[in-house]
């Protein structure tokens, strides 16, 4: 190969390498400008003093698996078909558990009551108690006021619901639940 073909060669890889280089600078540049003007813009709004971002407790897949666990396991020592259902704070569900035997409507009822507790931070029992002055509280969505649910607190907020059906009564369901929230403390 002659001299000037390697010379020419070797300045167009230099050339391909620069501008391949100044690509790559250029798009992250251009990827973080607007962050950087969205920072900008709530310094200006006095929002990066923590006013317009709020920072939320959720709980994890595992602890959702050991809560519903420990509750289905209660349950179970005293001879009860129930399902267990661990909404977050929003009412979506994390984990729900069918124990054997459990009857086909207490799926339902159980991420119900967990949407119930969560969503009022309250037991379900207490909540149904307060039906008797207002009423029209059962005719929201995906609300059940049964003996059953009850919420799941860090410092005092409600991060997520536990909810049991299917037992003979609301006062055991409730029981159930409450000894998965205990399991989180352990």
């Amino acid at each position: 190969m002659k001299t000037r073909t390697r010379v020419l060669t070797g300045t167009a890889l230099v050339v391909a390498l620069g501008a391949g280089t100044f690509g790559a600078v250029s798009a992250n540049a251009a990827q973080s400008a607007p962050a950087a003007t969205a920072a900008a813009a709530a310094k200006k709004d006095g929002a990066v003093d923590g006013k317009a971002f709020t920072t939320s407790t959720h709980l994890t897949v595992d602890a959702a698996a050991r809560a519903a666990q420990a509750a289905l396991e209660a349950a179970r020592k005293e001879n009860q078909r129930v399902t267990v259902a661990v909404v977050d704070r929003n009412g979506n569900t994390i984990v729900t558990l069918r124990g054997d035997g459990a009857g086909p409507q207490s799926y339902e009822s159980a991420e119900r009551k967990a949407f119930t507790a969560v969503a009022w931070n309250a037991p379900t029992s207490v909540l149904a108690g307060r039906l008797a002055q207002a009423p029209n509280l059962k005719d929201i969505p995906g609300t059940l006021f049964l003996g059953g649910g009850v919420p799941v607190q860090a410092e005092g907020a409600p991060v997520a619901g536990i909810g049991v059906a299917g037992a003979p009564s609301g006062e055991l369901d409730e029981k159930y639940a409450k000894a998965g929230v205990d399991a989180l403390a352990k």
